[in-house]
């Protein structure tokens, strides 16, 4: 049997182009068997599974998508150490078969590693509906190693695709067996790419000097074996930009040309696809920025309209469990503080957040939508310029984008960027991108002033934090050192019908976060802000002389200018730090209400004007502290993190006291 020819766990490794599937891939493979961690020394996620293949267990690494193995970024870093240092026993490269020209470069530059590799060749259900006939024997014959259809969501050809991984596994160990260790060498393929006369030549002549020097050094050679000479040798040149450039074109060249074999001749008849078609109208100089502004603002829109109804059930789901919970307490003779601090601490403080949900949950799936339907690549696309304008990279718009779900999120995946400059900058211009976190006080506080208005209020504030960011960026490009500029390449995939189940995990995925941190983050500082406010015995929490109360009675004035000077709103800032949440966790357990009650305090407490200088406040100062952590790993400086903490703070404070001042001055 072949798995008596495995004596340990076979690693096999997951490598492909960003929005080729293999993520989907990942997880029809492994299902729940998988767990999420760190990359050793870096905060990149890894993610690793488990599956059995005919009996035999294997581990699965999902490597971080890339479109090559020659730029700087830390992702591209990561994957490439990963498959030379770690030598899986086997390369699945996932390869998106509606962009099969694009997809086969790094294809190429794996066979150029000469690792053990197969091809998924992925999302072969849309090729086919796009009429592009890939001939799979023709293409495993032309590249020189199994290719295996598959449809990930559907779990199309990942039996097959398995048995296969399996059978070159065996193949390879049953190899290796009859070759001594110390004269093991790389598998040996004919060259996949041709470089022309002077290239080769080149090649050639730093090949035979990578071998004098390995003879000479035994170590020197013991640490080059696991590559070719050959790959050594471009990846020499590769440090050459006109050698980079020949390089890069003749890989391109020889994809086209094995596309162009493979691909059948009603290719022609698909040149138009539908895609192409809307993206016409949708990337049209004149239109796409509207259009982006519309779905925009038609996103938030939805996530009012359809969220309503969910969230009053949830606030009267609250009231009835404070009103029970409280007389179930007080029938069992529980202590008057502990009664209080169960209703009016816990379920007050926790409600009032997670009232809030169904408007967050919402704004997921809508996004998720966006994101599965392809029309989220083609905002990141429109960015590119924009992006330039301030002294960006347009790749840099997608670290903004993921932002909007959690800054945390958005400031690790500015490792996608080649650029350490761009890098830093997305970091310390992330926080200004409103978070799902800000988005209950956006809408506590739009809801009681704003009436009808509040989707356009809301929306008001998402816009303000994207243009902050933009000039935070064009300040920030002044002062951080450019370096080599790199070039935005970014697969636009085909517009899709959206799939309700990969929708509906993408928002329990994103959303889950959330309950998270109501049950274990904010549960834990509404019980330390209620008793703070119970404290010394005799006060409450409306009395100002309470220990927080003191805290927020000394730092009142300074909010003074900016329209909002009452200590509670003061109190509720400072408790935003730990999460922005809890600045609705903490306004629920100083006035001790739910959302209706809620509003009502808040009503006779700001005016509409002081409240809109209260949301941007909250928009912009000081990160979480999630955030603040994150930043100081990314950026491996505490100068930097201090910066963006001090700038924050200051740009918040000065435009909440701009808002109020010029809208009086106005007559608001």
């Amino acid at each position: 049997m072949l798995h008596a020819t495995l004596e340990a766990t076979p690693v096999i490794a997951l490598a492909g182009n960003p929005n080729s599937g293999k993520t989907a891939l990942f997880n029809a493979i492994t299902g729940s068997r998988q767990h999420v961690g760190n990359w050793p020394g870096v905060t990149v996620e890894k993610k690793e599974g488990t599956t059995s293949i005919d009996g035999n267990l294997a581990t699965i690494i999902d490597l971080p998508g890339t479109y090559a193995f020659s730029s700087r970024a830390l992702d591209e870093t990561i994957a490439r150490d990963f498959i030379v240092n770690e030598q899986p026993d086997l390369v699945i490269n996932v390869v998106d078969s509606t962009n099969l020209e694009r997809n086969l470069y790094l294809t190429l530059q794996l066979l150029e590693m000469e690792v053990p590799i197969i091809v998924a060749l992925n999302m072969f259900d849309e090729a086919e509906s796009l009429n592009l006939q890939i001939d799979v024997a023709k293409l495993s014959q032309s590249l020189g190693v199994p290719v295996i259809p598959t449809v990930a969501p559907q779990k199309s050809g990942i039996n097959e695709l398995l048995s296969e991984a399996l059978r070159t596994i065996s193949s390879k160990i049953s190899s290796d067996s009859r070759v001594s260790e110390s004269l093991r060498q790389p598998e040996k393929r004919a060259h996949v790419v041709d470089y022309g006369p002077t290239l080769e030549a080149r090649i050639s002549s730093l090949e035979k000097d990578l071998e004098k020097e390995a003879l000479k050094d035994a170590s020197l050679n013991e640490w080059h074996l696991p590559l070719p000479r050959r790959y050594q040798a471009l990846k020499l040149l590769e440090a050459e930009p006109e050698a980079l450039d020949v390089i890069a074109k003749a890989r391109y060249d020889r994809a086209a040309d094995i596309a162009q074999v493979v691909i059948g001749q009603d290719m022609d008849a698909a040149s138009i696809t539908p895609s192409q078609a809307i993206d016409k109208i949708v990337l049209n100089p004149w239109l796409a920025y509207p259009i982006f502004l519309g779905v925009i603002w038609m996103m938030f829109k939805l996530t009012f309209t359809l969220s309503e109804p969910i969230a009053d059930l949830f606030l009267d789901f609250f009231d009835l469990v404070g009103e029970q919970v409280a007389s179930l307490l007080t029938r069992i003779g529980t202590p008057t503080m502990l009664n209080d601090f169960i209703v009016d601490g816990v379920i007050a403080g926790v409600g009032a957040v997670l009232e809030f949900a169904p408007p967050i949950f919402m704004l997921f799936m809508v996004i998720a939508l966006l994101e599965d339907v392809g029309y989220m690549a083609r905002a990141a696309f429109l960015s590119d310029r924009l992006m330039r304008a301030v002294g960006l990279h347009g790749k840099a718009f997608i670290p903004m984008i993921l932002g909007f779900g959690c800054n945390v999120t958005g400031i690790l995946a500015t490792r996608s960027l080649d650029s350490p400059r761009d890098r830093l900058i997305s970091i310390m211009i992330n926080p200004l991108i409103s978070c799902a976190g800000r988005l209950p006080v956006y809408v506590l506080f739009a809801t009681a002033f704003f009436g009808e208005r509040r989707g356009l209020v809301v929306f008001s504030l998402y816009v303000l934090g994207v243009v902050l960011a933009a000039l935070a960026a064009k300040v920030l490009s002044f002062f951080v050192e450019p370096d080599a500029s790199s070039t935005f390449v970014m697969e636009l995939p085909p517009y899709r019908l959206p799939r309700p189940g990969a929708v509906l995990t993408q928002t329990w995925e994103r959303g889950k976060e959330f309950l998270h941190k109501a049950g274990t983050i904010i549960l834990l500082a509404v019980a330390v802000i209620w008793l703070l406010a119970n404290l010394p015995p005799g006060t409450g929490p409306g009395n100002p002389n309470s220990y927080i109360g003191r805290i927020g009675a000394a730092l009142a004035p300074v909010f003074r200018p900016a329209g909002f000077d009452a200590w509670e709103a003061v109190v509720a800032l400072i408790f935003g730090v730990v999460a922005k949440e809890l600045i609705i966790g903490t306004l629920g357990v100083l006035y001790g209400a739910g959302e209706a009650g809620l509003i009502q305090a808040i009503q006779g407490a700001w005016t509409p004007l002081s409240a809109y200088a209260f949301l941007v406040m909250s928009l912009v100062y000081i990160p979480c502290v999630a955030t603040i952590v994150s930043i100081r790993r990314e950026t491996n400086s505490w100068k930097w993190t201090a910066v963006a903490v001090t700038y924050t703070s200051v740009l918040g404070w000065g435009l909440a006291v701009v808002v109020y001042q010029v809208g009086s001055l106005l007559g608001f």
